[in-house]
């Protein structure tokens, strides 16, 4: 689900089983690259508590922002 590029990316949750306070379906989150948890099949993201945190890639989807609504969902770098 990750690629090379540091471009952000996204993703719109489709599944908050187990995780209905930390997931909102329908909602986009914003990944964070990390190698390791695409390897186990997991999703690092900005969830609804502010933090990033590991959940299955499966209740995932990858999305496309049109450029000039990527700055409103990006998190300070």
């Amino acid at each position: 689900m990750q690629s090379a590029n540091k471009e952000n990316q996204f993703v719109v949750c489709i599944s908050n089983q187990d995780y209905p306070a930390s997931l909102e379906v329908r909602k986009i989150y914003q990944v964070i690259p990390d190698a390791n948890a695409t390897q186990n099949q997991m999703i690092r993201v900005i969830d609804e508590s502010g933090e990033d945190y590991l959940y299955p890639s499966s209740y995932f989807v990858p999305i496309q922002l049109p450029k000039a609504a990527k700055s409103a969902f990006s998190i300070a770098s």
